[in-house]
C-alpha cells in the first residue's frame, strides 16, 4: 500500500482505514482458536525479496529452485515489474505448500505478510529514510476469529513479537526499488529487457546474483568497506542491500557505491 507525504493528521488513507498509532488492537492466534490456519488456504500471497531469502535458506535450497518450484509470475500495481506469488497445492482446498496438521511448516521463517497478520503496512514512498514513512492498519477478516481474542496488545509490541524489524528494514530497501521500477527506468528495452532481467535477478534469485557478482568480479569494482565485504561474502541480507545499490546505479539512480 502506497500512502502521500504528509503528517499522519492530514495524510489521506483509504476509505475506511486508520493507521493504529499507539492504539493497541486486539487479536490472537493458536491452535486453540476455531479458525485455525484457515487463512492458509486458498490466499493470494504475495511474495518480497527478503521472504524468499529466508524461506530457500529454511528449506536449504537455490533461491531459483525455490522460484521455480514455489512462485509464478503475475503483472500486479507496478506496470514495469513482475510481483512474484506464492504458488498454492493444486487440491481441494488450494492449501499452501508449506501447510501441515499441525500448523505452518516453515513458521520461524514465514512470509511477510503471514508475520503481519492481522496488520498491514503502508510505507510513504517519498520519504524512505524517515522512520515515520511506515503506518499499519488493522485488517479484519470475517473469517478469523483471531479479532474475538482478548489478548490486547500495540503496533510497538506486536512488531517485536512476531520478530518483524529486519522485515521491515529489508521491505523498505525493496518499496525503494519497487518505487524505481514503476518509472520505467528501461524504457527501449521492451519487456524482459536484458536490464530488466538483471533487475529480477538481484532482488529474486540472491544465489544467481551471487554467481554473477562473482563471475563478473562485481565487489572488486568500488570501494567497499572491509567489513562490509566480509558480510556481503558471508550473508545473503548484506548481499541483496549491495544489489539493490548496484541496481540504483546501472539505472542512473543515486547509489551509496563508489567505484574503484
Amino acid at each position: 500500500m502506497n500512502a502521500s507525504a504528509m503528517d499522519e493528521t492530514t495524510k489521506q488513507f483509504p476509505e475506511g482505514m486508520t493507521p493504529l498509532g499507539e492504539s493497541g488492537f486486539s487479536f490472537d492466534c493458536n491452535p486453540g482458536v476455531d479458525c485455525f490456519t484457515l487463512c492458509c488456504k486458498n490466499v493470494d500471497l504475495t511474495l518480497y525479496p527478503y521472504d524468499i531469502i529466508r524461506l530457500k535458506s529454511f528449506l536449504a535450497i537455490d533461491s531459483q529452485e525455490f522460484l521455480r518450484n514455489h512462485t509464478f509470475l503475475q503483472k500486479g500495481a507496478n506496470p514495469y515489474f513482475p510481483t512474484v506469488k506464492l504458488k498454492l497445492l493444486e487440491n481441494t482446498d488450494k492449501s499452501c505448500p508449506f501447510l501441515i496438521p499441525e500448523g505452518c511448516s516453515v513458521y520461524k521463517e514465514r512470509p511477510f505478510s503471514c508475520r503481519t497478520y492481522p496488520l498491514e503496512v503502508a510505507v510513504d514512498r517519498s520519504c524512505f529514510s524517515e522512520p515515520s514513512s511506515e503506518y499499519f492498519f488493522l485488517t479484519n477478516h470475517d473469517y478469523c476469529l483471531g479479532h474475538r481474542r482478548e489478548k490486547v496488545q500495540t503496533v510497538r509490541e506486536w512488531v517485536r513479537s512476531q520478530r518483524l524489524h529486519d522485515c521491515l528494514l529489508m521491505n523498505g530497501l525493496w518499496t525503494e526499488m519497487d518505487t524505481i521500477f514503476a518509472g520505467n527506468p528501461w524504457k527501449g528495452e521492451g519487456y524482459c529487457g536484458q536490464k530488466q532481467q538483471l533487475a529480477f535477478m538481484a532482488c529474486y534469485n540472491i544465489d544467481g546474483f551471487r554467481r554473477f557478482a562473482s563471475e563478473q568480479h562485481l565487489l572488486q569494482q568500488f570501494k567497499l568497506d572491509r567489513d562490509f565485504k566480509k558480510r556481503i561474502l558471508n550473508s545473503d541480507t548484506e548481499l541483496q542491500k549491495f544489489a539493490f545499490e548496484w541496481l540504483k546505479l546501472i539505472l542512473g539512480e543515486r547509489s551509496s557505491l563508489v567505484k574503484r
